[in-house]
């Protein structure tokens, strides 16, 4: 069973995990060691995790929790008009399993336009494009994608 709860204090360390599992292909090149890229990952976490909450303070701020365990967060900012995904991820293990898909489909099925920057080789840019989101934008290194509101013809 797949839920979402609030971030609460003690969800900072699986937070920190999932952030640092989304990272582990970009510094596997690095010569740094353990504490390195850990001491940097920490420091890139709080970093984004201040920004996020500064630029969305009125965001959900969210844990997923698959069986009772926490499995990743979904972060997702509601406008009048938008939903901006503001960020989601999984820890490795919870990957592929359908989850995501899960959760995107009901952000889908609140009736707005959905965005979200994507990196240009996210895995998951191909679930983005599965559930009907398109390239707003190219950025670089990130795309920028929406699900416009599908209306009945």
């Amino acid at each position: 069973m797949v839920e979402l709860r609030p971030v609460g204090p003690r969800d900072a360390e699986v937070l920190y995990r999932v952030y640092a599992s989304t990272r582990v292909e970009e510094l596997a090149v690095t010569s740094w060691d353990e504490a390195q890229k850990d001491a940097f990952l920490r420091a890139q976490f709080a970093a984004q995790d201040a920004s996020w909450r500064e630029n969305y303070g009125d965001a959900s701020f969210d844990v997923i929790v698959v069986d009772g365990e926490p499995a990743g967060r979904l972060y997702l900012h509601r406008g009048g008009s938008e939903i901006r995904i503001v960020e989601v991820a999984l820890l490795p293990e919870h990957r592929g399993k359908g989850v995501g898909t899960a959760l995107l489909r009901d952000v889908v099925a609140e009736g707005k336009r959905v965005t979200i920057h994507v990196e240009r080789m996210n895995p998951a840019l191909r679930l983005y494009e599965r559930l009907g989101f398109e390239v707003a934008e190219d950025k670089g290194v990130y795309l920028f994608l929406e699900r416009q509101v599908k209306t009945a013809s």
